[in-house]
């Protein structure tokens, strides 16, 4: 008890001298040992007089779940929400205040205040004239709160004996009060505290009454200096708070996590450490990403979304006179504070710098707001609150480990701040720390389990780093808590997404958008979520809402770009994609793709003039450095077929025409310096333009053209796959068919010419020892080139496929690879920037193995394409395994399974955790086949791969490797396949 009592002294000095900063900490550890109420809102208070307006909200929430007919936390709320700017949400607060003062024993000045307030807030409604009675507040109080207490603990005489002897009685002089003050009453209590805190409640007191006269005097009647233009009224927080206290929090949306504004983020700034910030957008996306301005979470982060807590003035701490300046002379002389003496004392000053620095960070001056945290430092080199706020300033300024520094000596000298927690975790989480920042956030919950915004952060932070089901659990335990958190709801629904939740997913995309109809972030994502999905119909219709919104974001055209690319739709596609780069000039991924258009619809003097822009951009990011590599391959590919454009189909032929290190090189997307160094580079568009190989090409269409690409786009539909995540491609369609046709066209002719070659050889077989006629059977299409033009070329440079002669019995043949080479080539230009070519034509390096990876399951997301393979394939995998009783790990060493009744598991397994569990680490395993050209002979098939990714994840793959002897098995299957076609 003597403990409380001291500290609620410590409390009453702390506030007389205005040390609000200290007297939080004093409250907080007060509020550790007992949640009383009364302190509850005396904490709201001194946040009041910080301008920490989300505090005060979140304190009267906590104060009002305790006692709904709290009038008091309903003024505080009202005010705080006004400050920020929500008006509505002000009134909505204030009105049900004032319902609960007409439905109960009310404290008739509260109620008469709530009355003003909302009379101010809807001036239409009531008629109310507002007297100052020659009563001015110290500029350093809120308005009608000042002159109003806090809901008051009854107090005993013998309580208040004890103040006096600590001479703090004179704080309640109030006969007005007088009779609360006495009246004992421990139902402000928290019912679990009822009985132990009984004498601490005796002790606590009512900032309000301590506020009502610092100086021994009382003032009843004060009323608002100032009114803001929507006529809520302005809270005075300091000397020139006439001009600066009404810049709200909701308006300094600085950092941006995705476009998300900052109000829309709850923020437990706990313990004291008032420093709450505009989140900071020093972690990047990666979503992703998301967006400029919808991943603005790539630039953040992509990572952090912290939230703006206050609105803060410039304030500083001796410019007195402006509040002279603005009373008049006689109201000067009755005044009953004395404005000049609080701006001399040492803590207030500290306050006020303190206050300064914070409004210099949200206003963006960070180098001002570390001078000014500076000087505070120097004072008091452990000031929690001075670490945090220059740590944030650091933060902003991608000084992330100073940041990170100044958030560790925060915690070191207060372990309980829970905002340097927080705020150490975002700056971790944007270092790739993705476990010591879980941690981080982990701790600073402890402190407050009930943190929206917390959650809200961790959620963000486990979806960046790929932990899906953590972050749901996590968005959805925020969004519980705060169900207007529209930033919550989005990145609920792209984790949601990767876990293969799709209608949930959708859900929390539109529940956002319901929040808020104009909050592009959560457009951009149900853009991303429908274009996964390829419903190309939702995309467009998102993306158009996206444009109505800001028609200068070139995020949107670059994705509506991208959509119409991946439904063939190349020269739509270029449109926006200019649009775009007249918005952002310098976007490679605008550049990229619009040269990868022009490459693919032939305008190859403007594809590589684009390449060329992409190439000289600089970079700021992995992924664009890889952009620019495919962009100096792309070029070479373009430069290529622009030689090749106007001579028969049969030369054009990557595989025999391009450098087998080039192609190697593409494949991989490896850094091209080697390239350049080793391979024959193509020669200038220049070249081509001189030598007139260039020509313009004849797009007019005949009733014979008509009816071949009508056949063609009839043919090339059948190749769509029937399952989410693959575009309608009428591109693809269109060459696919025309592979389709021009396969058959030579398959036949060839056949046909087998059959006369047969029933010559029938005729003469009495005369076998006679010559045959020799005969070159011209492959040459109907559609493209002419007689004896073929897919190959027969010089030495060429290493495609053509027809061979089988000179024991001068009979021609056509080769299963001289079949599939023609569908190469038709894919090869049906979209440039895929890099089609034979495996078993690139380098030497080739030996090393290729192979190709289509995941089902990578990490904890489902790929939307191939998880609906999955059941099946993990079905195939646990019947092979049964029935081989091994696998291989990833030394391709035996594991066997036959012990430990490990055999008995495998069938029972429904996961890829399961399975993994049985094996005990990565493995893989294959199917077989029988040998078509060996009788007897089995065949390894395709790989099914089980790696660990993480703690929670696996990439569960179908992999097919491709080396030198596994492709000589294929070629002879695929060879005696052919043979029986062909007999």
């Amino acid at each position: 008890m003597n403990l409380a009592i001291s500290e609620r002294v410590e409390l009453a000095k702390l506030c007389s001298s205005r040390d609000w900063s200290k007297a939080i900490r004093v409250l907080d550890s007060l509020l550790a040992q007992s949640c009383a109420i009364q302190d509850i809102c005396n904490r709201a208070f001194c946040y009041n007089q910080l301008e920490l307006h989300k505090h005060v909200i979140k304190d009267c929430d906590k104060a009002l779940q305790l006692d709904p007919t709290l009038l008091q936390a309903y003024i505080l709320k009202g005010r705080a929400f006004s400050a920020l700017g929500r008006k509505e949400d002000a009134i909505s607060v204030w009105e049900q205040g004032y319902e609960q003062a007409l439905r109960t024993s009310a404290d008739l000045k509260q109620l008469l205040e709530l009355e003003e307030l909302l009379t101010v807030a809807q001036p239409g409604k009531q008629d109310i004239t507002f007297i100052n009675d020659n009563h001015v507040a110290d500029p350093k109080l809120s308005t009608p709160v000042s002159e109003s207490r806090l809901y008051a603990n009854g107090k005993s005489n013998e309580t208040l004996k004890h103040q006096n002897k600590y001479n703090t009685s004179r704080l309640f002089q109030e006969h007005r009060d007088a009779s609360e003050i006495h009246n004992k009453s421990t139902d402000n209590f928290d019912t679990h505290n009822r009985t132990s805190d009984e004498e601490r409640s005796k002790s606590s007191m009512s900032l309000y009454e301590l506020e009502s006269d610092t100086n021994g005097k009382t003032c009843e009647n004060y009323k608002s200096l100032n009114v803001l233009c929507d006529g809520s009224k302005l809270n005075m927080e300091s000397a020139d708070a006439s001009e600066n206290s009404s810049i709200s929090g909701d308006n300094c949306d600085i950092g941006l996590s995705d476009q998300t504004s900052a109000n829309e983020m709850p923020c437990g700034l706990t313990n004291g450490a008032h420093t709450n910030f505009d989140k900071p957008s020093y972690a990047s996306d990666s979503c992703n990403d998301l967006s400029e301005k919808s991943e603005q979470c790539s630039k953040s982060s992509v990572i952090s979304s912290i939230s703006s807590d206050i609105t803060e003035s410039d304030c500083p701490p001796n410019n007195t006179s402006d509040i002279h300046n603005e009373i008049s002379d006689e109201t000067k002389r009755n005044k009953k504070f004395c404005v000049a003496k609080i701006s001399k004392a040492k803590s207030i000053s500290v306050d006020f710098r303190l206050s300064r620095g914070i409004a210099q960070v949200n206003e963006g001056n960070y180098a001002y707001a570390i001078s000014i945290f500076d000087q505070i430092l120097k004072e008091d080199p452990t000031y929690p609150e001075a670490l945090i706020g220059r740590g944030t300033a650091y933060a902003f300024q991608r000084e992330l480990e100073a940041a990170i520094s100044d958030f560790t000596k925060a915690i070191q000298s207060k372990p309980s701040a829970g905002e340097a927690w927080k705020r150490r975790g975002q700056a971790r989480a944007a270092l790739g720390e993705s476990v010591e920042a879980i941690e981080d956030l982990t701790k600073a919950l402890e402190f407050d389990p009930n943190s929206a915004d917390i959650l809200h952060e961790r959620g963000i932070v486990n979806f960046k780093f790929k932990d899906f089901k953590a972050a749901v659990e996590d968005l959805s335990a925020c969004v519980k808590l705060d169900k207007n958190n529209k930033s919550a709801y989005t990145y609920l629904g792209m984790a949601l997404a990767s876990i293969g939740e799709y209608k949930r997913a959708e859900e929390a995309h539109l529940k956002s958008i319901q929040l808020d109809r104009s909050f592009l972030e959560a457009w951009v994502h149900l853009t991303q979520f429908h274009q996964d999905l390829a419903n190309s119909t939702k995309t467009l219709e998102c993306l158009q809402q996206v444009i109505e919104i800001d028609g200068r974001y070139s995020k949107a055209y670059h994705l509506r770009g991208l959509l119409l690319h991946g439904m063939g739709e190349h020269r739509k596609a270029i449109k926006d994609l200019s649009i775009g780069l007249s918005i952002e000039i310098l976007n490679i991924e605008c550049l990229y793709l619009r040269a990868s258009c022009y490459h693919a619809i032939g305008e190859y003097a403007e594809a590589v003039k684009d390449y060329d822009a992409a190439l000289d951009v600089e970079l700021d990011s992995v992924e664009k450095f890889v952009l620019q590599c495919l962009a100096f391959y792309q070029k070479e590919i373009a430069l290529y077929t622009a030689c090749k454009v106007n001579s028969e189909f049969c030369w054009f032929d990557i595989d025999g025409g391009i450098d087998p290190l080039f192609k190697e090189y593409w494949c991989k997307r490896l850094h091209p310096k080697n390239v350049c160094e080793k391979v024959f580079r193509q020669p200038p568009l220049r070249d081509s333009l001189k030598k007139g190989k260039l020509r313009k090409q004849d797009f007019a269409v005949t009733k014979h053209k008509t009816a071949l690409l009508l056949a063609a786009d009839s043919i090339g539909k059948k190749i769509q796959y029937d399952c989410p995540g693959f575009l309608p491609n009428r591109r693809q369609y269109r060459m696919a068919g025309l592979a389709a046709i021009e396969i058959a066209q030579k398959v036949s002719k060839a056949w046909r010419s087998l059959q006369v070659d047969w029933k010559h050889s029938n005729r003469s077989s009495k005369n076998s020892k006679r010559a045959r006629r020799k005969e070159r059977i011209s492959m040459a299409s109907q559609n493209r080139g002419g007689a004896d033009c073929s897919t190959s070329s027969s010089s030495e440079t060429s290493a495609s496929y053509g027809i061979t002669e089988d000179r024991s019995s001068s009979r021609p043949k056509m080769s299963w690879q001289d079949v599939y080479s023609l569908a190469v080539k038709w894919r090869q230009i049906s979209e440039p920037c895929d890099p089609v070519v034979w495996v078993n034509k690139l380098s030497e390096e080739f030996n090393s193995g290729f192979g190709s990876h289509t995941p089902m399951v990578l990490g904890q997301a489902k790929v939307i394409r191939y998880f609906p393979n999955y059941e099946r394939t993990l079905d195939i995998a646990k019947t092979i395994m049964k029935d081989k009783l091994f696998v291989h790990n990833k030394a391709d060493e035996i594991i066997d399974l036959s012990k430990e009744g490990k055999s008995e598991n495998i069938m029972h397994a429904k996961s890829c955790d399961d399975l993994y569990e049985i094996v005990g680490e990565d493995f893989w395993l294959a199917t077989w086949c029988n040998s078509t050209a060996v009788a007897g002979k089995q065949l390894e098939g395709t790989r099914f791969t089980l790696v660990k990714m993480g703690e929670r994840g696996y990439d569960f793959a179908i992999r097919t490797p491709c080396t030198p002897s596994r492709w000589d098995e294929f070629d002879a299957e695929m060879a005696m396949a052919w043979e029986v076609s062909c007999s």
